[in-house]
């Protein structure tokens, strides 16, 4: 099996375990949505973002630094254990200061009810520890078990969320017999809280499947291999907790420059964005160690640049497709009328991640040459541009500015990368054939979204237009895949 071949095979697989998981939780969104008002749905908008702080820091960019170590030392053994006991040294030391201090740190964070954070901690102590475990499954080329597990903790967290906020409520509505002790927890807790519980059973449950592997390795900690390693992943996390502040620090400004129902509204519509999100993640998620294990091969660059083209072409067609059927997702996904009046972001932000994939398939020159310094850097430059503009500009023009903020930080990094890359490990990028997809399926967007919203006639006659420009000029490419 040739190296590419294997590459979009492990990455459809991935694929299910990003997309399937990630798409059951946008379908979730109507369901959060027409059971809580905006300002409730807030809440639960802020308990994610601060997730996804802690994720970033107690992480501290070891998942890229275990593949980067993986590929090149000769005892792996060695780089699995010390992966995790890094990871599990530093989280148990953050899970007994966070609890130590729970109700201060609460407060801090503007948690009207303490357990909330206690839950938080909880679920990122539990998701940090299966960090290394997934990473190894991944490396190995054990797709099939990592889509699995991947699968078990969805369904935990959709059935958790079905039961206690459809199920219980409608049992409660009709008379139907429920345990006391159901009753009681319903009634005694505020609605959303039964989020966040399910996402912590649902990472106990993932924590449960993967902690058996760990024993497979020696725990020996080598202090030299960690030094190395944590040199490498420094620059990675704070590029990271940069990466979040341009995703997520958007939410908490609205919600401080216009109240938490805006920040609601706003945040909600941001959800139909994640389409491009699943698939920059399906992608990710086989790119990373495919890029890694095919480093030294005499094609690599040539096979890099190849990827980036026709992730461009495919990213292009799904946000096509997204926009041109907008008012349609939008009445599937959301659950009340009041979550519409920000659709007009979600172009924006599709394309917004869509640079953001580009962004990702280009940090592969600093990576593999060890220069995770400019990663820290790009993302840095992007978060004071999300920061600046976001301060600036929502007073100004209200929740729009937001995802104008995401664009520019987003597309700024991903420039900035392509044109240091080629000094430090140039790659030969089809840029005239990238620009002309995206060209394209921007144009097509902005007639349907201004001229023709909501006529779907004009939406399928538009997608099988791009999907005939894509085969008319990629058609032998296309024939020599399927022969394969």
């Amino acid at each position: 099996m040739s190296s590419l071949k294997r590459f979009f095979k492990d990455t459809i697989i991935y694929g299910i375990a990003a997309v399937l998981p990630r798409a059951i939780n946008i379908f979730l969104v109507k369901l959060h949505t027409s059971t809580l008002d905006a300002a409730k749905y807030a809440v639960n908008t802020d308990y994610y973002v601060y997730a996804a702080y802690l994720n970033a820091l107690l992480t501290f960019g070891m998942e890229t630094a275990f593949f980067r170590f993986f590929s090149k030392e000769k005892e792996k053994g060695k780089v699995v254990s010390t992966s995790f006991i890094s990871l599990l040294i530093s989280t148990l030391i953050f899970f007994c200061i966070a609890l130590f201090f729970n109700n201060e740190i609460a407060v801090f964070f503007g948690f009207k009810n303490p357990l909330f954070f206690k839950l938080l901690v909880y679920t990122i102590t539990l998701d940090t520890l299966v960090v290394v475990p997934f990473a190894y499954l991944r490396v190995t080329n054990k797709p099939l078990k990592f889509t699995a597990i991947k699968l078990i903790n969805i369904g935990v967290f959709t059935i958790l969320n079905v039961f206690f906020l459809w199920f219980v409520p409608y049992a409660l509505k009709n008379e139907t017999y429920l345990p006391e002790s159901i009753v009681n927890y319903y009634n005694n807790y505020p609605k959303v809280i039964h989020i966040f519980v399910a996402g912590t059973v649902a990472s106990l449950s993932t924590f449960l499947l993967l902690f058996p592997a760990v024993f497979k390795f020696k725990f020996e900690f080598d202090l030299s291999l960690f030094k190395r390693m944590f040199k490498y992943s420094f620059p990675i996390m704070i590029g990271s907790l940069a990466f979040v502040t341009n995703e997520n620090l958007d939410k908490l400004l609205l919600g401080d420059i216009l109240g938490e129902k805006q920040m609601g509204i706003y945040a909600a519509c941001y959800k139909l964005g994640v389409f491009m999100t699943l698939y920059i993640m399906a992608f990710r998620l086989g790119a990373e160690p495919f890029f890694f294990n095919n480093a030294d091969k005499k094609n690599a660059k040539e096979t890099y640049s190849k990827v980036l083209t026709w992730f461009t072409i495919f990213g292009s067609f799904f946000m096509l497709i997204v926009v041109v059927f907008i008012d349609l997702f939008a009445k599937i996904l959301l659950g009340k009328p009041e979550y519409f009046t920000a659709l007009s972001i979600v172009p924006i932000i599709l394309l917004a991640n869509l640079f953001l994939g580009i962004y990702n398939n280009l940090s592969i020159w600093y990576k593999l040459t060890d220069k995770t310094k400019y990663g820290m850097y790009f993302s840095i430059v992007g978060a004071i541009i999300t920061i600046v503009f976001n301060l600036v500009m929502i007073p100004k023009i209200g929740f729009i500015a937001s995802a104008w903020a995401t664009l520019i930080a987003f597309g700024t990094m991903m420039i900035l990368s392509y044109f240091v890359g080629k000094k430090h490990y140039p790659v030969n990028y089809k840029l005239k054939k990238i620009a002309y997809y995206l060209v394209f399926s921007i144009v097509f967007e902005w007639i349907s979204f201004t001229l023709f919203r909501g006529q779907y006639w004009f939406s399928i006659i538009t997608i099988l237009l791009f999907f005939g420009l894509i085969y008319y000029n990629e058609k032998d490419e296309i024939k020599q895949i399927l022969k394969r």
